[in-house]
C-alpha cells in the first residue's frame, strides 16, 4: 500500500523555466516557485517567503515550458520528491523537489492585452475548451496531462 503523498502549491514564478531533455527524449521543465504566508504577530502582519523547486514532465513539462515566465502566477498539484546524493567531500546531501501533476496558470496580464482567450491545454484528441477556468474567485489556465 502506498503512502498519501500530495501537496497543492500556489505560488509565483521567481525566474524562468529550463528545459531539457533526457536520454531516451523526454523532456524535463524546472521552475522556482515563491510561495507567500502572512501570519499575525503582535498589531501587524508578517511576512514569510519560501522557495521551492517544481518539476513537470513529457508534454506537461512541454506547455509549462511555452506557458510560464518568470512572474507569472501559477498553482501546482503533485507529489513531493527526495534526491539524496553524497557530495565531493562525501557529506550526505538531500534535496526535496516537487513533481508537478497539474498545473493551472494566472491570466498572464501581458498576453491578454494581446489575445482575450485562455485556452486551456488537454492531452486529449478533442479540441481544447475555450472557456476560462475559474477557481476559487480567481481565474487560471488549467493544463493536465
Amino acid at each position: 500500500m502506498n503512502n498519501l503523498n500530495s501537496i497543492l502549491i500556489e505560488g509565483n514564478l521567481v525566474r524562468d523555466p529550463l528545459i531539457r531533455t533526457t536520454p531516451k527524449g523526454t523532456q524535463i521543465c524546472m521552475m522556482s516557485l515563491a510561495s507567500n504566508r502572512y501570519y499575525k504577530i503582535d498589531s501587524g502582519y508578517e511576512k514569510e517567503v519560501s522557495f521551492f523547486e517544481i518539476e513537470s514532465w513529457s508534454k506537461l513539462a512541454e506547455a509549462c515550458y511555452n506557458k510560464a515566465h518568470k512572474g507569472r502566477g501559477i498553482r501546482v498539484v503533485g507529489r513531493l520528491k527526495q534526491s539524496r546524493w553524497n557530495d565531493a567531500d562525501g557529506k550526505s546531501r538531500s534535496k526535496v523537489i516537487i513533481v508537478a501533476e497539474h498545473v493551472e496558470f494566472r491570466p498572464d496580464n501581458k498576453k491578454e492585452a494581446k489575445d482575450d482567450s485562455q485556452k486551456p491545454v488537454t492531452d486529449s484528441s478533442e479540441e481544447n475548451d475555450e472557456s476560462v477556468l475559474t477557481t476559487a474567485a480567481r481565474e487560471f489556465e488549467h493544463v493536465t496531462f
